[in-house]
């Protein structure tokens, strides 16, 4: 039933709460189609955040974005000018390889 893939990875982003409209925005303009949104709980290291300056709130989203290798970096990039650290979302980014999936059928996601 699982159906192999190499050709997409999961974007995961981490953001303050309230700043995911600038996670999705910021990745249609690059090319992504959508994304899923959960409510998420930080717990952030004072002794870093004094080091870096960061005010660390708790309240967290987590956006989910399935994407085509070949976009990954052009869309990790718009999300990260317009969500990162330095920004209001002060948001954190990384992938994750997808190398199983079943249901994805509409992104092309299926074994021949």
């Amino acid at each position: 039933m699982e159906n192999r893939t190499d050709k997409y990875d999961l974007i995961i982003a981490i953001v303050n709460k309230g700043t995911t409209d600038l996670v999705m925005n910021a990745a249609r303009k690059a090319g992504s189609t959508g994304g899923t949104i959960t409510v998420a709980r930080g717990t952030g290291n004072p002794d870093l955040a004094k080091f870096y300056g960061l005010a660390i709130q708790p309240e967290k989203e987590m956006v989910f974005i399935v994407i085509k290798q070949e976009l990954k970096e052009k869309v990790m990039k718009a999300i990260y000018d317009e969500a990162g650290l330095e920004t209001a979302g002060q948001g954190i980014l990384f992938t994750l390889p997808i190398t199983d999936a079943v249901g994805l059928e509409p992104l092309g996601i299926h074994e021949e």
